[in-house]
């Protein structure tokens, strides 16, 4: 099930394949260990399991398929809008502009929405009640991060100097 989905594959998807009397975390433990050395990994990410290349095989398989750096097709400022998105959610455009200093256009939400990497979140309780914007379980999927615990820490990023 896992090596046939493209998505996370749920623990009650996995415990209707296995059976009632498994234990699936035992299954997938048992699974990761066997793939060990292997080209391939059993990860959590999002609200499941995914089977997917190592990432030290990553620059090989974007090489082979001519994909270059722009896995998502994301520019810089696209890169960085979602940054702000992901730490800051749920946020509006004009929240954007204040972290940004400009408006952040309508074109943009709409390619990383288009990507299925941000959503709309609830209305903001200021005047108009502008949407906010949240990232998705799609965002998750495509950086592997199981939730957005797993986002790098601020301040070590500032340390970094990969943030101000």
């Amino acid at each position: 099930m896992l090596f046939a989905s493209a998505s996370p594959v749920l623990r009650e998807d996995l415990a209707r394949v296995v059976g009632q009397g498994a234990s699936v975390d035992l299954l997938v433990e048992d699974l990761a260990a066997s793939l060990e050395g292997r080209a391939f990994e059993v990860a959590r990410v999002a609200d499941g399991w995914i089977l997917r290349t190592r990432a030290v095989y990553a620059p090989a398989i974007r090489a082979a398929a001519d994909l270059g750096d722009q896995e998502l097709g994301l520019g810089d400022f696209e890169t960085a809008v979602l940054a702000a998105i992901a730490y800051h959610q749920p946020i509006t455009r004009d929240g954007l502009k204040d972290i940004f200093g400009k408006d952040i256009s309508r074109d943009l939400i709409g390619r990383l929405s288009g990507r299925g990497l941000i959503g709309t979140g609830p209305r903001s309780p200021q005047r108009g009640a502008p949407y906010t914007y949240v990232t998705t379980k799609r965002f998750l999927v495509a950086f592997g991060l199981e939730s957005l615990r797993d986002l790098p820490d601020r301040e070590g990023l500032e340390d970094a100097g990969l943030a101000g």
